[in-house]
């Protein structure tokens, strides 16, 4: 039998004073990991990727209108989607999205639906209000959805005889999220703004 040329290598044989050594290391690494934490007070605003990282999703994003089925009865001219806006409606993390649809026409002013649509995972997008009907043969105006009000300028017609294409009232509207409903609010349209 031949010996081995090399010296025994004692240290490559485990003893319990190995182990604590390595859990003494461990402990210490970890120990300093903790402190190099980053700054807790620091704001959402200035890492946003960081959260993304952390918690491994990426943000919400708003409901695609093209995507939607609308309530509209065109004949065959179909629909478009004249205005949309995104927004957390009632404040649950998830952005709707508030939509303006009316019949594509090749004249005229056809009347509006205001939509708002919401998404779950991998779904498509669903009507779940119908902020104005287009039975109520009115368009809209100026519209926004800011810190969760959806306001739009209503214009509307005074009398059957006057003209589509030239509403002749106006009405500023607003909706808010409360009580598990919309609630509509409503001010008359500035008089400098009248026929618009």
């Amino acid at each position: 039998m031949q010996t081995s040329a090399l010296p025994d290598l004692a240290h490559t044989d485990t003893t319990p004073m190995h182990w604590l050594a390595t859990a003494a290391a461990m402990a210490a690494v970890v120990a300093a990991a903790g402190l190099l934490q980053p700054d807790a007070s620091a704001s959402a605003s200035t890492t946003p990727h960081r959260t993304v990282a952390q918690h491994g999703t990426a943000p919400a994003v708003a409901p695609d209108p093209a995507r939607a089925d609308f309530p509209l009865e065109c004949g065959g001219a179909g629909h478009t989607v004249a205005k949309q806006a995104p927004g957390d409606l009632d404040g649950d993390g998830r952005p709707e999205t508030v939509a303006v649809v009316h019949c594509a026409a090749g004249s005229g002013t056809p009347p509006s639906g205001v939509y708002v649509l919401t998404q779950g995972n991998g779904a498509a997008p669903r009507i779940v209000a119908t902020l104005v009907d287009p039975v109520q043969k009115m368009s809209v105006g100026d519209f926004a959805v800011r810190d969760g009000v959806v306001s739009a300028t209503l214009l509307g017609y005074s009398s059957p005889s006057v003209p589509s294409c030239c509403p002749d009232e106006q009405e500023q509207v607003s909706w808010q999220w409360r009580n598990g409903a919309f609630v509509r609010s409503s001010r008359p349209a500035d008089p400098a703004g009248a026929g618009v």
